[in-house]
């Protein structure tokens, strides 16, 4: 019996990627034997960086703690059509909240119903909970410290592309 691969991919803007969201992945990739960062390009969004610096950012992070089974890559249109595209099984997404289990379950639904794909939810821990990249955005153009949230090349980013 040979064994199936299974590829995954995990959606989101990561405008800048947190903490939480490295949580995540880091856990993720120990249930899937491929796991692709897809950063989403969002028409609506006010973004802080570009598609390129932000998978430019996770790709230093990938690389510093030595992930194997993890790629990077950004995307432009539905997420349910680019998880199609990459011949993904899942689609892995994280909660912090109840808001989200509601907003996700209805995208969940949705993505199964129109391309069959399932989604996997993983919580995150704690001490992230609260973390989103509209809240970290928030906090660093009023001059917050965000040692703690994001990772430090993230953190020196923002600090050095406020200064600009």
């Amino acid at each position: 019996m040979t064994k199936k691969c299974v590829r995954a991919i995990f959606p989101g803007s990561f405008d800048p990627i947190t903490n939480g969201h490295l949580d995540v992945i880091e856990r993720g990739m120990k249930l899937f034997d491929e796991l692709i960062i897809a950063v989403g390009r969002s028409p609506v969004k006010n973004q802080l960086f570009t598609p390129e610096e932000r998978v430019e950012m996770i790709d230093e992070l990938i690389r510093e703690k030595k992930m194997t089974n993890i790629s990077v890559e950004s995307f432009e249109g539905l997420t349910v059509g680019y998880a199609t595209g990459k011949k993904a099984d899942v689609i892995l997404r994280g909660l912090r909240s109840l808001t989200d289990v509601q907003y996700e379950f209805q995208l969940a639904m949705t993505n199964r119903a129109v391309a069959g794909i399932e989604t996997i939810f993983i919580m995150t821990s704690e001490q992230y909970g609260f973390t989103s990249s509209t809240l970290i955005r928030e906090v660093a153009s009023l001059g917050g410290d965000l040692s703690k949230l994001i990772p430090n090349n993230v953190y020196e980013r923002i600090k050095k592309h406020l200064k600009e």
